[in-house]
């Protein structure tokens, strides 16, 4: 018997996961982020890198910001797609040197690793310079577009210093080992255009015109299935620390594990419908 007059036992239960989905975030939001915002705009979420008057500086605060909100965005299966940028001129400078008093804390300073744990695709919207660890944070993204303003660089050599979240490795990974050892050792600055012909990041636009640039981005990705957009994500990452045969097999585990998912069935009757799918993520 429905339990609620024209409605099914079943229909409800999707409502209340969905209603229990949308509170959660609700809640999280309503946590009081001091260095960062979270939000959400139907199945994107954004979050804004919010120390202006620092130059977004990753502190203490920050990094276990990122963390929380990373962790909720993995956990919420309504979320599908994340967009990451900074408030004000730059998107980060760095971290807070004055705030670290021993080296054993650096590793609570490490907010690149949360970023790059997110499931869903990310993409970093770069509103301006990217320099130290700001530019660990964007390398931990999936896709990198930047304001034709924005500058990059990894200058920790010059303060006796290495990047130590993730940045020598990630920066190879993107942009080649001639390009990142040219950065890494010499701490060079590159501006946009530079970034872009190196494959740093793959688009630049005016800081006004960034945000619907971004956007676009976001609307192309949103069009494609959830769960196999999480796939496409880990068969690329994952697959890059295999060898080729065995890459091919992740890639070949993964599509298998595809054909069973309610979207697959969707995107092949979609094909054959003549029309848009409407992927549910399951």
């Amino acid at each position: 018997m429905p339990l609620t007059p024209g409605y099914g036992s079943a229909t409800i239960a999707l409502f209340l996961a969905y209603a229990s989905r949308y509170w959660r975030f609700l809640l999280v939001s309503a946590y009081r982020f001091k260095t960062i915002r979270l939000s959400r705009t139907g199945p994107a979420a954004t979050i804004l890198l919010s120390r202006p008057r620092a130059g977004n500086r990753v502190n203490l605060r920050m990094a276990e910001e990122l963390a929380l909100a990373s962790s909720h965005i993995n956990q919420d299966d309504s979320l599908h797609a994340v967009v990451i940028t900074g408030a004000g001129a730059v998107f980060s400078t760095g971290w807070e040197v004055a705030a670290v008093s021993s080296p054993s804390e650096l590793r609570r300073y490490q907010a690149a690793g949360a970023i790059a744990g997110i499931q869903k695709p990310v993409i970093a919207a770069l509103n301006g310079d990217a320099i130290g660890q700001g530019l660990e944070l964007a390398l931990a993204a999936d896709i990198r577009l930047a304001a034709s303003h924005a500058r990059f660089a990894m200058p920790q050599v010059r303060h006796g210093l290495l990047p130590w979240d993730g940045g020598a490795q990630r920066l190879a990974r993107v942009v080649g080992r001639a390009h990142a050892l040219q950065m890494l050792l010499t701490g060079e600055v590159i501006d946009a255009r530079a970034a872009l012909r190196i494959g740093l990041v793959t688009s630049v636009a005016s800081p006004e015109d960034l945000p619907a640039a971004a956007e676009e981005i976001l609307g192309r990705v949103l069009a494609g299935a959830p769960i196999a957009m999480r796939y496409a994500k880990e068969a690329v990452r994952e697959g890059a620390e295999l060898s080729l045969s065995q890459g091919l097999h992740l890639e070949a585990d993964l599509s298998i594990l595809l054909q069973g998912t309610k979207d697959r069935a969707e995107g092949i009757r979609s094909f054959l419908e003549r029309r848009s799918p409407t992927y549910k993520g399951a």
